[in-house]
């Protein structure tokens, strides 16, 4: 698999499409902090991380993601966009971190000083790749 991020991206938007309540991802530390930071905002209901899958064929961790709905079962996670991908690689600097849907939405940053979400990045003055936008 040549982009690991987009493929659970990809997974979640799936999941929401077909109303399932949760989703399983192959574990790594950069996409547990993108579930961390998609809990934080509100757009999925949490997170855990379990060591042994029940399917043999799964790989040996796995990112449980419990996907959220509204109170009559309209989606949370309307929109997932990759916007940096390993062949077009997009960084901004502390000036121009981008807003999402003039603000309604979220863009997730990998930084020096960690992944975190536009808004964060902003307030602390640093720039770097956007992963993804989520609305």
């Amino acid at each position: 698999m040549t982009d690991p991020i987009a493929d659970m991206l990809t997974r979640i938007r799936n999941a929401v499409q077909a109303r399932h309540t949760r989703v399983d991802v192959p574990a790594s530390k950069l996409k547990l902090e993108i579930a961390r930071i998609l809990e934080a905002e509100g757009y999925i209901g949490g997170f855990k991380l379990i060591d042994n899958p029940t399917t043999p064929a799964s790989p040996q961790k796995v990112v449980r993601i419990a996907l959220k709905y509204g109170p009559r079962g309209e989606r949370v996670i309307s929109g997932l966009e990759r916007v940096s991908r390993p062949g077009r690689r997009v960084y901004f600097g502390r000036e121009a971190v981008p807003t999402v849907l003039g603000g309604l939405g979220t863009s997730i940053l990998t930084t020096s000083q960690g992944v975190m979400t536009g808004r964060e990045a902003s307030k602390a003055g640093v720039g770097g790749e956007v992963l993804c936008n989520v609305w």
